[in-house]
């Protein structure tokens, strides 16, 4: 049974599914058997359609059951653009856009990819059309299926597989029709996402973290002191160790004494009996702060009569006291008072870098100190410097030693290493727990002071029984000249003294 043929004077809308040998080839263009599938040729006189090849389920109901053609409808001339068909025809009637685009014909069967020889499903119920020798175009076209030729007469199902193209070929890139609206433009920027971190750990990035970079890590400790720094000076340097464990202790009392207070503290220094080395410890702690934190540190002498802070440290260009102090005291209580103002009254002691409030020395001395007038002149130094140690006299029940123990922040007992000395200061500790300070006495710092000789000493038993009820004990080496009675020169005194009062002083500095 021969095919039927389409007239070709016959106009078929552009896109209309049909028998794939009645489809037109484009013109000029006869592809080879075996070539690859070129993509879609695009015309701009292409008619404008928005219908989807997957719209249609059903074929229409006028569709003509030989040609499976669908009738030609004139619509109004300024619909859609005038059709181009072969050369030197012309349309019948111009084609509305509605109707300008039909589903094509897929023939039903499994989809393959891209790049397999599908099996053959069934043969062809007819054999394919031979061309005509000399009428080109009278073959089937090349990309026409082997199955895609149906009897003549047959009734065709005309239906669209759900999956009507392979799924995996990707899209291929057309060329803008004319006159269609193009797809935006997707300006949003998605960085790489193999850029560093710089803070893996923190949501929110603050100035603070930025501000790090201005921590310097600590240098690279090295020797300054023994045989390990001769032997760097030696070399030049080529040779650089690491500084002893003396040496590294050293570092970290410093340290401790440097460390920031937070505020305003004192240091009161007590023992009600005489000769227990108060006035000494006063002068050797302020001399450790007052050198290692750079100043701001005064040394008060709070005897309620006759003390001796003043005739130990070093003396000044004036003789002034406490008690001269406190009869101008108005001239620093209001905003006109000025540190330069204060220097009339205390006693600089130069390279030991910290000052000295010294007590009346008068033995015809009047009335003592009240604990107003202690709060008042603590009031005042208290604007001008850091750290105050304060000397007590030997009265408990004085009013400014009971004002002095009311504001201390660190309290040190002072003995000697005789059974007297020790035996005054215990008892103080009594009276001091008794009257509701106890936690004073738990965070006390006991010093005791070598003799020359300990011949006939109890040490053993003085260590065991403050180390029960005061936060540490620590022993002080003799030095003769601080037992000489005489103002100490602060240049002369040991390495060994210097180093042993600087691990009081570390340690007085952790209660502060």
């Amino acid at each position: 049974m021969e095919t039927p043929r389409t007239d070709p004077d016959q106009s078929v809308p552009h896109g209309q599914s049909g028998d794939p040998q009645t489809q037109p080839q484009a013109a000029g263009h006869d592809r080879p058997e075996g070539e690859e599938h070129p993509e879609p040729h695009w015309s701009p006189f292409a008619p404008v359609t928005d219908e989807s090849p997957s719209a249609h389920t059903t074929p229409p109901s006028d569709l003509n059951p030989d040609t499976r053609e669908q009738p030609v409808v004139a619509g109004p001339q300024s619909y859609g653009q005038p059709q181009y068909g072969q050369p030197g025809v012309t349309p019948h009637h111009p084609v509305a856009p509605q109707q300008a685009m039909a589903p094509p014909h897929v023939p039903q069967g499994p989809v393959h990819q891209p790049g397999q020889v599908p099996p053959p499903a069934h043969p062809p119920a007819h054999p394919p059309a031979q061309p005509i020798s000399g009428v080109p175009g009278s073959g089937p076209p090349a990309n026409a299926p082997a199955s895609a030729s149906p009897a003549s007469g047959a009734a065709r199902p005309y239906s669209v597989p759900p999956h009507h193209a392979p799924q995996s070929a990707p899209p291929q890139a057309m060329p803008p029709n004319p006159g269609s609206v193009p797809p935006p433009v997707q300006t949003g920027y998605t960085p790489p996402g193999n850029l560093p971190v710089p803070y893996p750990d923190q949501t929110a990035v603050t100035a603070d973290d930025f501000a790090q970079r201005r921590i310097v890590p600590p240098a690279k400790p090295v020797a300054t002191t023994g045989v390990r720094a001769l032997l760097r000076k030696g070399t030049f340097g080529l040779v650089s160790l690491k500084p002893g464990k003396r040496e590294m202790e050293v570092a970290r009392y410093t340290e401790g004494v440097r460390r920031n207070f937070g505020g305003l503290r004192q240091i009161t220094v007590v023992n009600p009996k005489g000769g227990a080395g108060k006035t000494v410890a006063v002068l050797m702690l302020a001399m450790m702060f007052g050198q290692r934190r750079g100043g701001y540190v005064l040394a008060w002498d709070n005897n309620e009569t006759q003390g001796t802070l003043g005739m130990r440290a070093q003396q000044d260009f004036h003789q002034r006291t406490v008690r001269d102090l406190l009869r101008d005291l108005e001239h620093f209580s209001g905003p006109t008072g000025r540190v330069g103002d204060l220097s009339q009254y205390v006693r600089a002691q130069g390279e030991a870098m910290f000052d000295v409030l010294a007590s009346d020395e008068s033995a015809t001395a009047g009335e003592m100190l009240t604990s107003r007038a202690f709060g008042n002149i603590r009031e005042v130094v208290s604007r001008f410097y850091k750290l105050i140690v304060v000397d007590t006299g030997n009265n408990v029940r004085a009013a400014n030693w009971q004002s002095a123990i009311d504001a201390t922040d660190q309290l040190v007992v002072t003995m000697s290493a005789r059974n007297d000395s020790a035996e005054t200061a215990a008892r103080m500790l009594d009276h001091l727990e008794q009257s509701g300070r106890r936690e004073l006495v738990r965070q006390a710092v006991t010093v005791v002071s070598m003799p020359a000789h300990r011949k006939d000493l109890d040490l053993p038993a003085v260590q065991r029984h403050f180390a029960a009820r005061t936060r540490m004990v620590l022993l002080a080496p003799y030095e003769k000249l601080l037992d000489s009675g005489e103002p100490i020169r602060y240049e002369m005194l040991s390495p060994a003294t210097r180093e042993a009062w600087l691990k009081i002083a570390a340690s007085v500095s952790e209660g502060l």
